[in-house]
Parts: C-alpha cells; sequence; structure tokens
C-alpha cells in the first residue's frame, strides 16, 4: 500500500506499511530481537554483499521500524524513509550522510536550539560551516549562497514563532545552486503539509511529537528520493543511531490516528489564539491560523490548517510569563510537543536558552515569549487555566 496513491492519508495512516508474518496477525507485530538468523553460509553472505533481501542486525534493519519507515514515507509521498532514534539523530544523519568538511549549510534562524547547537557548535568543529537568515525572506538565502553551500535547512512552522517559510520558493534558489532543501516538518505532520510536494528534496520528523501524539516514546526519520536516502542510510547502518523496535511499533500505533488528532488539534489551537488575542495582558499572538498572521495566506496554501502550536508575548516580560506558567494547574509545564495533554513552556529559559542573547533576540524570541502545545481536553477548561494565571 505505500505505493498505492489510490488511498487517502487516513487510510494510508492505518494500513501502509503493514507486513504480517507467518502468523497472519492483524496487528503489526513487534520483532524484539537484535540479530536476524541465516539458513547457511551463503545465505548469510549473500545477504550482507545485498543480494538478498531481508534483515541482518537491529542496528540497521528490523521488520516492525521498515513498517514504520514504509508506513510514513506513504504519509510524506516520498520514495524511501529512514528512521533514527530520535529527531536530533535524524539531522545529524542529515548532515553527516549528505555532507562532508568544507561544506556549507544555509539556515533559518528561526530553528530549535538543539538544532543551533548541532550546527553552531558541533558541526562547525568538523568543518561544516552554517550561515543563519530570516525564514520568511527568499532574499536573504539567495544572498547567503556560496560556492560550498550543499543544504538548506528550515523549519516551518518554525519553533516557536510559527514562522511560515515559502518552501516552493527555497527549493527553486536551493536547487539553483545546486543545493538540497531539507524541511523539518515536525509541527505540521504530513497530515498538514507535504513539503516534497512543494519541491523540497528532503524531510525530517521528530516522531516524538505528533507521529507517537502521547509523549510515549523518541523517534526520528528522514525521507526523500531513494538516491538521496542510501547516503543516508549508510549512516545509520555505520554509526548506529537505531530506532528501537518498540518505539517503532508505538509510533505506527501513533499514526493510525494521526489525521483525527491534527485536525483536533488545530480547530483547539485557533480557538485558544482566538481568545489569546482578546486578552489585555497578551501583547501579541502568533499563530497560522489567523489572518492576523505575518505569513497567514502562505500557511494556507502550504498547510491544511494552522497547526497545533500557539506562541504569545505577555506584557509584562519574563515576570509575568513565569507567573502564568506557575499558576496553571490543568496545563504540563514541559518542553516537549505533540501530545494529547497541553504543554506549556517559556522558550527563552527553556528549549532555547542555550542560545546567545543575541540569537534569541535575532529570532525574536522575547523573555515574555510562552509557547503552548495546544492538547485534546476542553477548550473551556484550557482558558480557564489560562485565564487564572493572566489573572
Amino acid at each position: 500500500m505505500s505505493e498505492d496513491n489510490d488511498y487517502d492519508i487516513e487510510t494510508l495512516a492505518v494500513r501502509a506499511g503493514t507486513v504480517r508474518s507467518q502468523f497472519n496477525e492483524h496487528s503489526e507485530a513487534m520483532f524484539l530481537t537484535s540479530s536476524f538468523m541465516f539458513g547457511s553460509a551463503a545465505e548469510a553472505a549473500a545477504r550482507f554483499k545485498g543480494e538478498q533481501p531481508g534483515p541482518i542486525y537491529a542496528r540497521f534493519a528490523n521488520p516492525t521500524v521498515n513498517m514504520m519507515e514504509a508506513r510514513l514515507a506513504a504519509l510524506e509521498g516520498a520514495e524511501r524513509c529512514v528512521a533514527f532514534s530520535s529527531g536530533m539523530a535524524s539531522i545529524l544523519a542529515t548532515v553527516m550522510g549528505l555532507m562532508k568538511a568544507g561544506e556549507h549549510v544555509v539556515a533559518s534562524r528561526s530553528i530549535f536550539g538543539s538544532t543551533v547547537q548541532l550546527f553552531s557548535n558541533i558541526l562547525g568543529r568538523f568543518g561544516v560551516e552554517t550561515t543563519y537568515v530570516s525564514p520568511t525572506d527568499p532574499a536573504e538565502w539567495r544572498a547567503a549562497v556560496k560556492p560550498n553551500t550543499k543544504l538548506f535547512f528550515v523549519e516551518s512552522p518554525s519553533n516557536p514563532l510559527t514562522e511560515v517559510s515559502d518552501i516552493r520558493a527555497l527549493a527553486d534558489i536551493a536547487h539553483a545552486a545546486g543545493a538540497w532543501l531539507a524541511v523539518d516538518n515536525c509541527f505540521c505532520s504530513p497530515a498538514l503539509q507535504k513539503p516534497l510536494e512543494f519541491g523540497a528534496d528532503i524531510v525530517i520528523h521528530s516522531a516524538t511529537k505528533y507521529l507517537d501524539g502521547q509523549g510515549r516514546v523518541l523517534g526520528g526519520a528522514v525521507l526523500g528520493s531513494k538516491d538521496l536516502m542510501e547516503g543516508v542510510f549508510t549512516f545509520l547502518r555505520t554509526a548506529g543511531p537505531t530506532l528501537s523496535a518498540f518505539n517503532a511499533w508505538v509510533i505506527l500505533k501513533g499514526m493510525e490516528t494521526l489525521s483525527l488528532r491534527m485536525d483536533a488539534h488545530s480547530r483547539n489551537a485557533l480557538a485558544l489564539a482566538q481568545w489569546l488575542e482578546a486578552q489585555p495582558q497578551v501583547a501579541r499572538v502568533w499563530y497560522p491560523g489567523l489572518p492576523s498572521h505575518p505569513q497567514h495566506e502562505l500557511a494556507m496554501r502550504q498547510q491544511k490548517t494552522g497547526g497545533g502550536i500557539v506562541s504569545f508575548e505577555l506584557k509584562g516580560g519574563k515576570n509575568a510569563a513565569w507567573k502564568l506558567i506557575d499558576a496553571t494547574k490543568l496545563l504540563s509545564i514541559t518542553a516537549n510537543l505533540g501530545d494529547t495533554k497541553s504543554t506549556i513552556t517559556h522558550p527563552a529559559s527553556t528549549t532555547h536558552s542555550r542560545m546567545t542573547a543575541e540569537q534569541r533576540a535575532a529570532a525574536g524570541i522575547g523573555d515574555g515569549l510562552v509557547r503552548i502545545a495546544v492538547g485534546l481536553e476542553s477548550m473551556a477548561d484550557i482558558q480557564a487555566d489560562l485565564a487564572r494565571g493572566l489573572a
């Protein structure tokens, strides 16, 4: 089914990628084993040479993980998916699998704090240079291109301000420069956005978020063409940032309800964003589904809905933000997102705290900024919880 385009995404999310064993189980099986046996020495040799299909060692091949990869590839419309132990491992593998020392990355300055640390402090030590530009101004991307530029990297919508990048425009600029465009699709998931349809070459996921959907396990994935993903897979096979079979099984189960959840997250998030805009203590609200969002029209062309993330700036700065967060009784104070439970965090002191003050200022992350990943609880209860803190 992963190759059948006649099915809608809701059907693919439930059934794509399923491979049954000799027992013909209805639910996907979980293969908890470190290695796989061969019928003969000749068969083992053929497997290792790639002349015969089949698993060898769970560091780089497991039937449960392969089912999860096939399902996500079907949802994104990608030729191949390679799964990893986390979203950050997926970004690392993309660079390590496709680039080399002396090459250059152009990245949005509005990306997750750990991604900034990876590009600037870790990959930079190995000779990969990164230039940061505006996520919303294609001219800055074009101006940042160098002869050695190999990769564009963007989150759309961005974390935490939900800035929306013009994926088609960035893809055209990247391709004209002989580079690839990688889009972190974590905030939308393929239920709301498919970057490959707009010209992106690579899609990256933290499967920890909406793909699982209940905050249970870590996981990541990189998707693209078969040829491009071969380099990413080679890094996985050698370095071993492997997704466990159990985590892959949980993510498989999570994807079955992905479309239902994303629609519900989006409805709640839009209602909350509209309510927040009417609160006198709130200076500004960022949500792509609001007409006031700077990239609202673009978001509605690229995305099915606005998604489940709402960020807002309080007039009282850090003191007001912390008081609001501490006053909540229902919302979970945690930096994770994509959960059925609503979560609330202060980006400047959590998810983006390892960035310098200058980097946060450039990314528009103020001390009064609060990010809510809107869950599936009653909207009346979520609003009442926040109203306590705003008061």
